[in-house]
C-alpha cells in the first residue's frame, strides 16, 4: 500500500483507493473480476484515522443489557480462562467505556468511507449494474458484554456478524429486505461459486445464500455447528445453533474443572442472560439440542482432515466420553472458529 501512503496514510482508506484503482484497471480488460478486501480495522492496536476525529467526539454510548461481570456469572468457568476475560479490564471497558467505543466506532466509520470509495468506483467505471457486492466480517466483538472483551467466545456478540448482499440484477435489489434465516461463514464459498457460474463441490459444508435473496422468509439451514479451537485448551468449545436455540459444550475437565453444558433460548433470551440447561422445563429442548450436537461431533469425526491435527477434537468434544477416558494430545494446533450471520 506504499503507493497510496501520501494521500491515504491510514491503511483503511488506502484499501479503498486500491479497490478504486483495481476496478478501473479491471474495466479496461473487459473481463469479469473478483475483488476481496479484508480491512485491518477494527483490530488492535486502536489507531483510528485522525481525519475522522470529530465524528464521535464527546459521544456517549448506551451499555448493552448484558454488560459487565455480573451478567457473566452464570457462564462457564472455562470461558473465563482466556484473554477475553481479562480484556474487559485491560482494554478499559470497565473504566472508560465511552472513550473505548468512540475509537472503535471511529475505525468502523473509516471502513464505511472506504466501502463508499469502492462503490463510487463501480458507478464511475460503468460496472455497478453487473457487480454483486457482499459485505461481512470474520467475527463480532464482545465490547464488554458478560464482562468480556475481544472475540472468539461462542456468545452472540462475538459470533454474529453483519451480512449485506447487493445484486443489482435482481428484482429485490434496493428493497432493503431482511432475512432472519440461519446462515454461516461456510456459506460464502458455495455462494461465490454459484454467482460465478461454477459447480459447488458436494463435500462443501455450506449452501448458496442467494435463495434468501429470492425469498427472505426462506431457510437454508436447520442448524449449524459453532466451533472454537483457538486459544487455551480450557476455552475450546463446540456448540450447535438453530434459529431459536444455542447449545454449547465446554469439554475441558482437567485439574478441578468439570465439563459444562449451556443452553440459551435465543428467541426469548437474545442477550443470553439465562442458562436454560439448568431449567427442568427445558429438558425436552436440551435433549433435542444434545442430539444435534452429537450429530455434529459424529460429522467432525468422519470428516476432519488428517492434517492440522483436528481429528483429536472429535474425541475431546464427545460429551458421552468421560474426561478421564479422553487422551488429549500435546500437539493440538489452534484453529479458527466458525461464525454465523
Amino acid at each position: 500500500m506504499a503507493a497510496y501512503a501520501k494521500d491515504y496514510p491510514h491503511s483503511t482508506l488506502s484499501y479503498g483507493a486500491f479497490g478504486r484503482d483495481f476496478i478501473r484497471a479491471s474495466r479496461d480488460t473487459g473481463k469479469p473480476f473478483c475483488l476481496s478486501i479484508s480491512f485491518k480495522a477494527s483490530h488492535r492496536p486502536v489507531t483510528p484515522d485522525p481525519r475522522f476525529d470529530d465524528v464521535y467526539a464527546n459521544k456517549t454510548f448506551t451499555k448493552p443489557v448484558n454488560y459487565g461481570r455480573q451478567a457473566g456469572e452464570h457462564l462457564s468457568r472455562q470461558s473465563k480462562q482466556g484473554r477475553q476475560y481479562e480484556r474487559f479490564e485491560s482494554w478499559n471497558y470497565d473504566k472508560d467505556y465511552d472513550n473505548v467505543m468512540r475509537r472503535y466506532h471511529q475505525q468502523i466509520y473509516g471502513v464505511d468511507v472506504a466501502v463508499g470509495m469502492i462503490r463510487d468506483a463501480l458507478k464511475a467505471n460503468g460496472v455497478a449494474n453487473n457487480t454483486v457486492v457482499i459485505f461481512t466480517s470474520d467475527n463480532g466483538f464482545l465490547c464488554g458484554s458478560h464482562g468480556y472483551g475481544s472475540k472468539v467466545l461462542p456468545y452472540e456478540e462475538s459470533t454474529r456478524v453483519p451480512l449485506i448482499v447487493f445484486d443489482p440484477r435482481h428484482a429485490n435489489s434496493g428493497k432493503r429486505l431482511r432475512s432472519g434465516a440461519l446462515t454461516g461463514n461456510v456459506d460464502f464459498a458455495p455462494t461465490l461459486l454459484t454467482l460465478a457460474g461454477l459447480p459447488v463441490p458436494a463435500n462443501m459444508d455450506g449452501k448458496n445464500l442467494m435463495p434468501l435473496y429470492d425469498d427472505p422468509q426462506a431457510a437454508i439451514h436447520a442448524s449449524l455447528p459453532l466451533i472454537n479451537v483457538w486459544g487455551p485448551k480450557a476455552c475450546h468449545s463446540l456448540g450447535v445453533i438453530t434459529k431459536d436455540f444455542k447449545y454449547v459444550y465446554w469439554h475441558y475437565g482437567a485439574d478441578d474443572f468439570t465439563p459444562v453444558e449451556e443452553l440459551f433460548h435465543l428467541a426469548r433470551d437474545p442477550h443470553e442472560l439465562h442458562n436454560a440447561a439448568l431449567n427442568p422445563e427445558q429438558k425436552p429442548q436440551l435433549e433435542r439440542m444434545r442430539g444435534l450436537y452429537d450429530a455434529a461431533v459424529a460429522a467432525w469425526k468422519k470428516e476432519a482432515v488428517p492434517y492440522h491435527n483436528y481429528q483429536p477434537f472429535g474425541t475431546l468434544f464427545d460429551r458421552r466420553i468421560p474426561w478421564d477416558e479422553k487422551k488429549p494430545t500435546t500437539k493440538q494446533r489452534p484453529g479458527k472458529k466458525k461464525n454465523r450471520n
